[in-house]
């Protein structure tokens, strides 16, 4: 291994963004089922939330010149890495829980490990980050749970 992975980068898991808390409005399910060609009932109505409706929903709102080159938000959970080209590396969604109109849903993002691998041109570093969406009753209505490889 080349050790990218410092003690003090290392300190940063289990560190958690603070929660974000959303309403669902039917308006904004109805919008997210057209703009994704679902064509059920259910979800053009918006009686129900398609599936990845939550993704959208807690992203931040910023202006232009707060995003990355290639146009992703910049992420304050995240500490400053010794690599910084990102790909994805894999995401696991589970639902536990219908979405609906009227919901007030809060996630809560945090860093759940960050490791070292060696590839074919060189060390690359993962981090993983699980999202878990609750309701106004704590019960739990989505996990997701993202791996992002830096190069």
């Amino acid at each position: 291994m080349s050790g990218l992975l410092s003690d003090e980068l290392l300190s940063n898991i289990g560190r958690s963004a603070p929660p974000q808390r959303e309403l669902v409005t039917r308006r904004d399910i109805r919008k997210y089922a057209v703009a994704t060609g679902n064509r059920q009932k259910k979800y053009l109505n918006g009686d129900q939330a398609p599936p990845m409706f939550h993704v959208p929903l807690f992203w931040d709102i910023v202006e232009l010149d707060q995003l990355t080159p290639d146009g992703v938000s910049i992420d304050g959970l995240l500490p400053k890495f010794p690599l910084e080209k990102a790909m994805a590396g894999g995401l696991r969604i589970e639902y536990h829980q219908g979405i609906f109109p009227g919901d007030w849903l809060t996630a809560t993002r945090t860093l759940t490990d960050i490791y070292e691998k060696q590839g074919r041109s060189g060390a690359l570093i993962f981090y993983e980050v699980v999202m878990d969406v609750v309701n106004d009753d704590q019960q739990l209505v989505v996990r997701e749970k993202t791996t992002r490889i830096l190069r």
